[in-house]
């Protein structure tokens, strides 16, 4: 329902009141405003049944609704300047009485013509909808087996009328509500809407609540509202805050949203924010800050120009900065049922046949917490009714009443953990190790579950979905995700707070010395000074998740991890200093640094690489890539080496690093949105380990090497979103076992090689979005083991005449796929 809904009421009742004056004073106006008057009495009531009923009207309607709104709005202006003119005027106020006639007019057509067609849309609705209704009632009905008893225990009786209409109708309710979660969650869109797009005085407003309860998912709907997304012009900006935010970068978005500007890609420095810089026109803004932690973090991010309105969605309140905060309850119970059944059942209501008061008893025990109601739902989803039983007492023994519903929340999401297998359970743990609210890359935590729990990459990805599957994390993917030979790159991972939460607080029950992760919950200055504590005793963790800010030489302490096999370094600054303690991990098997500024960081205490002999995987985003010391041991079981958004100076080339000599084993390469890459060093062209290179969004990439041909063993070959590649090397052809070759978005790239048939093993070609090649060389002909191919449409008609000759090659015309994803870190 649109704002106008909530002021048409108000309108009518002030203009109905002055027509009362105008009837008394101004002869003039006297029957026109007596017959407005009457005409108005009717409409007052049908406004007000409309305004308070909660239900969403069409856009005919509305629209009609608007347009009476703003006849009344019209009619108000022009009863104040007929109780405002002087009897003496006697031609304004013949203007004036026309005027009111015409309104007169226009508001007796609306009632003798629309509002007549309304009422019969409506008569014939409501027959349809009851005829629908009986029709639905019948089949469950006809599908019931009357006279038959269920079983005890089943909680359903021989013939549930009562219930099975209370289904029927339930489902009618809730059919089309907001992501399931029912009128509880409309009425707040509404009312948000209305303190978004309905008060132009207001500023800055907020939604708050506890965990879990929806907050974001209310916040979400009402930037994808069209009626917001319209009256904003779709100058909409969603960014999360969080414990740990990064106060300047966030200043920096929103003065560049808020001024038009568009963002620059550079990752270098970060421009002053000046509030004190003002615009003379701003165009309609909304700004949605969700995940909002500190009043002080708020403060910084809070500016006030008109036409822009600030959206603060947070757990707490804050009302020294806020004009207007929604308060978000928790469900009703039939919405609270409705959630869970849709979660466990995958249907509305609870389904015939099930153990009605056991359900019921499993509900109440959530608490009416979406969150949990929808985590609890999917781990009990096709399980015996035993295991119901079993989680129904658990879930019963909580903590007290007098705790905080934020500690019983975690100790109720704990019995999702608990029924899983333990190595999906160890797996959901170790999600904890990564910064609230970013996105977690699925190529490192695949890497670390296959390191630590000793899985093939195959069942980790199967452990993956089922965590996604039981609503304990959520997968982000990119288009070309789930393909054949698609990089695990393309697929990310995001969590609830609540869930991380939850992670962390099964890690940490532990000593912490004992810990098998120890992990930091949020980023702080310098190592937590529990940690400090107890550096007279190993710790025994096999995971050490670090988050920081600019750490130097003398900010680290002596620490021994015997044991640790998987390094996290979260940080956020431009220099970072290697703790020492990485030569006391004998161990450790896989390292990842991850720099979440805006500038790339130097890497300090590189002779910490010098010990490193077990390190299988490295992943290195958003530093400078460092340039070894000569006396670094030859890492002979590193098997994978990623480098994101990083700056390369030239740090692999051959002259710098011998790369052969230091990684003899490596089989995987990634280089992703790399800065100052112009070209590949012909070094790695003699790691004849290599099954797996990508080389992509590098802007700078001018050519491979020619040599490339002398990686023997390349099965896989990303070349994709390299827009000023303009030839590929004719070494190509002596890839025998290359397998996937992926050009995509090399939108420079002339042509393929014609030796392009020495590939034999070559299977699938990607090939979308390149619109310089627009014929295939004649050898095509003769990859008779290529089976798919993604193309666009100007080439395809020769790809067709291929498969002609090529028995099971499917040609896929792909669409324009345009993804700026990346940037939200």
């Amino acid at each position: 329902m649109a704002v106008t809904d909530f002021f048409a009421g108000e309108i009518a009742t002030e203009l109905l009141k002055m027509l009362f004056a105008i009837s008394r004073k101004a002869c003039l106006c006297k029957s026109t405003a007596d017959e407005l008057i009457s005409s108005i009495q009717e409409l007052l009531p049908i406004i007000q049944e409309i305004k308070y009923s909660g239900v969403e009207l069409q856009a005919t309607r509305q629209r009609q609704l608007d347009e009476l709104s703003e006849m009344l709005r019209g009619g108000l202006e022009l009863a104040g300047k007929v109780l405002n003119s002087g009897r003496w005027n006697v031609y304004k106020n013949l203007q004036l009485a026309r005027r009111m006639e015409k309104l007169e007019k226009r508001v007796s057509r609306f009632l003798q013509g629309p509002m007549q067609a309304h009422v019969l849309a409506d008569v014939h609705h409501m027959r349809f909808e009851s005829a629908e209704r009986f029709d639905r009632l019948e089949k469950q009905l006809g599908s019931m087996k009357i006279g038959v008893r269920p079983a005890i225990g089943e909680g359903v009786g021989w013939l549930d009328l009562e219930g099975t209409v209370k289904r029927v109708d339930e489902e009618a309710r809730l059919e089309g509500s907001l992501v399931n979660l029912g009128a509880g969650m409309e009425f707040g869109k509404r009312k948000v809407k209305e303190m978004v797009i309905g008060r132009d005085t207001w500023g800055v407003v907020g939604i708050c609540g506890i965990g879990g309860s929806g907050k974001t998912t209310l916040a979400r709907e009402i930037c994808r509202d069209a009626e917001v997304q319209s009256y904003f012009n779709n100058r909409i900006l969603f960014e999360t805050v969080s414990q740990s935010p990064d106060v300047e970068q966030l200043r920096l978005k929103i003065r560049r949203m808020v001024s038009g500007t568009s963002f620059n890609g550079g990752t270098d420095t970060v421009s002053q924010w000046s509030p004190e810089c003002e615009w003379k026109y701003v165009a309609r803004t909304l700004i949605v800050l969700d995940d909002v932690w500190s009043l002080t973090v708020l403060e910084q991010l809070l500016f006030r120009y008109p036409g822009c309105k600030i959206l603060v969605v947070s757990r707490f309140k804050f009302p020294s900065v806020l004009n207007c905060t929604y308060e978000l309850d928790l469900l009703r119970e039939d919405e609270a049922m409705s959630l869970f059944c849709h979660s466990a059942f995958g249907m509305k209501s609870i389904p015939p046949g099930t153990n009605v008061k056991l359900v019921t008893q499993v509900v109440d025990e959530c608490k009416r917490l979406p969150l949990a109601l929808k985590v609890v739902g999917a781990s009990l989803r096709d399980q015996p009714e035993m295991i119901w039983t079993s989680a129904k007492s658990r879930l019963s023994r909580g903590e007290p009443i007098s705790e905080s519903h934020e500690i019983q929340l975690l100790e109720r999401m704990k019995l999702s953990i608990d029924c899983l297998p333990e190595k999906v359970r160890e797996c959901f743990l170790d999600l904890g190790a990564f910064p609230e609210d970013k996105k977690i890359p699925l190529d490192v935590l695949i890497n670390i579950w296959v390191e630590i729990h000793d899985i093939p990459e195959v069942e980790a990805f199967a452990i993956l979905v089922e965590l996604s599957n039981k609503n304990l994390l959520n997968l982000v993917k990119d288009a070309r995700a789930g393909d054949m030979y698609s990089s695990y790159y393309d697929i990310s991972v995001s969590q609830h707070d609540v869930l991380r939460d939850l992670a962390l607080h099964l890690s940490n029950s532990a000593d912490i010395n004992q810990r098998r992760r120890l992990l930091m919950p949020r980023r702080e200055t310098g190592i937590p000074k529990e940690w400090e504590r107890n550096i007279d005793r190993p710790f025994n963790a096999q995971i050490l998740s670090v988050h920081t800010g600019e750490m130097r030489e003398m900010d680290w302490c002596s620490m021994d991890f015997p044991k640790a096999e998987v390094l996290i370094l979260n940080f956020a600054s431009s220099e970072f200093f290697l703790p020492p303690f990485i030569a006391s991990m004998p161990k450790l098997r896989a390292l990842i640094l991850i720099n979440y500024s805006t500038s790339n960081a130097v890497i300090h205490n590189l002779s910490a690489f010098t010990n490193l002999s077990n390190l299988r995987s490295l992943w290195f985003e958003k530093v400078v890539v460092p340039h070894l010391p000569e006396t670094t041991v030859p890492l002979k079981n590193l098997r994978k080496i990623s480098l994101v958004l990083c700056k390369m100076n030239n740090s692999l080339d051959g002259s710098v690093l011998d790369m052969p000599h230091l990684f003899p084993c490596l089989s995987e390469l990634t280089m992703d949105h790399c800065i100052n890459l112009n070209e590949l060093p012909s070094s790695i062209c003699r790691l004849y380990t290599l099954t797996s290179l990508s080389v992509t969004n590098c802007d700078s990439l001018l050519e491979l090497p020619a040599d490339v041909g002398r990686l023997s063993y390349l099965q896989i070959l990303r070349i994709y979103a390299c827009p000023n590649l303009k030839k590929l090397p004719p070494g190509i052809g002596k890839l025998l076992w290359l397998k996937y070759l992926d050009i995509s978005q090399c939108v420079n790239l002339g042509c393929l090689p014609e030796s392009i048939a020495g590939c034999s093993s070559l299977e699938k070609i990607d090939m979308r979005e390149c619109p310089h090649i627009k014929n295939l060389p004649t050898s095509a002909v003769s990859l008779r083991s290529l089976r798919r191919v993604i193309c666009d449409e100007q080439v395809s008609w020769q790809w067709k005449q291929i498969a002609k000759v090529i028995p099971d090659l499917h040609i896929q015309v792909a669409e324009e796929c345009f993804n700026l994803d990346w940037l939200v870190e």
